[in-house]
């Protein structure tokens, strides 16, 4: 079995952009349904995509939810920022990471391998847009 990079949340917060890529109002039962999601994990997702400015929230009886990013402008590495995800091969790529090894031998080549292996990943995250993502090949 093979670690997951995407996880379940950037997941469900592509199938939430899809719901939603025609920029009309959508409620949140639309969207579960048609994407079969679960309610309560899919409020979640449509706050931490709102608060990264890929859709806006309408409240109210007739409220829902709406795209506002250009999906063309956003990347996969960004959606996966925006719910907070990590695209790191290791935790010690994270910069706030500290790493006995390192502070006791000055250097890793481990990490230095990986540091390489991570930017090529973030670059690869980083060259497919949102809209290629979600367009019908």
């Amino acid at each position: 079995m093979f670690p997951l990079l995407i996880t379940r949340e950037t997941d469900y917060a592509l199938r939430v952009l899809r719901a939603i890529s025609d920029g009309e109002l959508h409620n949140v039962k639309e969207i579960t349904d048609s994407q079969m999601l679960p309610q309560a994990f899919t409020y979640k997702i449509i706050k931490k995509l709102s608060n990264a400015g890929f859709l806006e929230i309408v409240r109210g009886a007739a409220g829902g939810c709406r795209l506002t990013a250009d999906l063309s402008q956003c990347s996969l590495y960004d959606l996966m920022m925006a719910v907070d995800e990590s695209s790191n091969l290791s935790a010690c790529m994270d910069k706030a990471y500290d790493c006995a090894w390192r502070n006791a031998h000055g250097g890793c080549t481990l990490h230095c391998h990986l540091f390489e292996i991570q930017e090529k990943l973030n670059r690869e995250l980083r060259s497919y847009s949102l809209r290629q993502l979600l367009n019908a090949p």
